[in-house]
């Protein structure tokens, strides 16, 4: 990242806060109150942390507006809502820190055909760009980038290094993929004909809608004819799988290492855990939300957490669990009974 700083000025007016302690302030960065510098902001939040805050070397720090003193050396921001101030802060100093030059390097392989705003795309050294690519404005394409032919990458949209977007697939605007995301794989279908397993055809696409984050190593599968889709503003975490045909609705929250097995949908707002496991052609409800660890073997049509293997409504699951708890005691109960029932019977 390169060196940025922002004045307590500039701050104040990202976050719509009121500057009540001023010392001149450089910012160029955050850390939390017991470990900031006089170079980084930080945020007071909760009154447990206020024993903190009197000891804190922040250069500044976001406070409510009941903060009417603050140890030597710190400016004070008064704002409603520290912590969510300090995350538009944070979002500012990240953006401006990863902010690169809107050119394309003469190391990166860009076809002729592609069609991308001049000075508007950054396209960094070893990203590969193939034919009839479409990028729009503000997007960067990192290092080890390759987008194959008839790819469509929207506005503002980031992708990091060795990534892989294979072709006819479509990224949409404002989404990030994180490094080592692979777009539009073959899905997994084969047909045993003659004691060999012979690969079906994976003819279809993958269309990533806007505002979708993947996490670093994320494998969308094409579909098999049709579109596997990522709906808008869904964040999907590290080490997930999605199969060829899923549907995916808009702001899911699926996390780690989950895979989703072909055909299956989600409706919007869907959350799943981590190392979760949701079977083919299934449908998820609005609403669901599937604890770490469960296995989706059926539709689920009504919202509310799930949990288990398979899942089920939690208040079942907790419900069997602490049934299944009591069977030592129950059987040393039965057992009990059986050697007094054996008494009683010898006499």
């Amino acid at each position: 990242m390169s060196q940025i700083t922002i004045s307590e000025q500039e701050i104040a007016a990202l976050v719509g806060g009121d500057l009540f302690l001023s010392t001149g302030a450089e910012i160029s960065g955050i850390h939390s109150l017991d470990q900031a510098s006089p170079q980084q902001a930080s945020f007071l939040g909760n009154e447990k942390y206020y024993q903190d805050f009197l000891q804190t070397r922040a250069g500044l720090v976001l406070a409510p507006t009941l903060v009417q003193e603050a140890p030597p050396g710190v400016a004070i921001v008064h704002v409603e809502n520290p912590s969510l101030a300090f995350s538009a802060l944070a979002e500012a100093i990240v953006e401006q820190a990863q902010a690169v030059p809107l050119v394309v390097s003469p190391r990166s392989i860009v076809a002729e055909s592609a069609v991308f705003p001049q000075g508007e795309v950054a396209i960094m050294a070893g990203a590969i760009v193939g034919e009839r690519v479409s990028i729009g404005a503000g997007s960067v394409i990192h290092p080890g980038v390759v987008l194959c032919d008839d790819v469509h990458i929207g506005e503002n949209t980031l992708v990091y290094p060795n990534c892989v977007v294979r072709e006819n697939c479509s990224v949409g605007s404002h989404v990030i993929l994180q490094p080592g995301c692979v777009i539009g794989s073959d899905g997994y279908g084969f047909e045993l004909v003659d004691g060999v397993h012979k690969k079906i055809p994976q003819i279809g696409t993958v269309r990533i809608e806007d505002h979708v984050e993947l996490g670093a190593n994320c494998c969308i599968d094409r579909a098999r004819f049709g579109e596997t889709v990522i709906g808008t503003g869904t964040k999907i975490d590290n080490l997930v799988q999605i199969a060829h045909n899923v549907k995916i609705g808009a702001h899911n929250l699926i996390v780690a290492q989950t895979g989703i097995a072909g055909s299956s949908e989600t409706e919007q707002y869907v959350t799943v855990g981590a190392q979760c496991g949701i079977a083919g052609h299934l449908k998820i409800v609005e609403g669901a939300l599937i604890a770490s660890q469960s296995g989706v073997t059926k539709s689920l049509n009504k919202p509310g957490p799930y949990q288990g293997s398979p899942a089920r409504p939690m208040a079942s699951t907790t419900k069997s669990r602490a049934l299944v708890n009591r069977l030592p005691k129950l059987m040393d109960r039965i057992a009990a009974l059986e050697a007094r029932l054996a008494e009683l019977e010898s006499k």
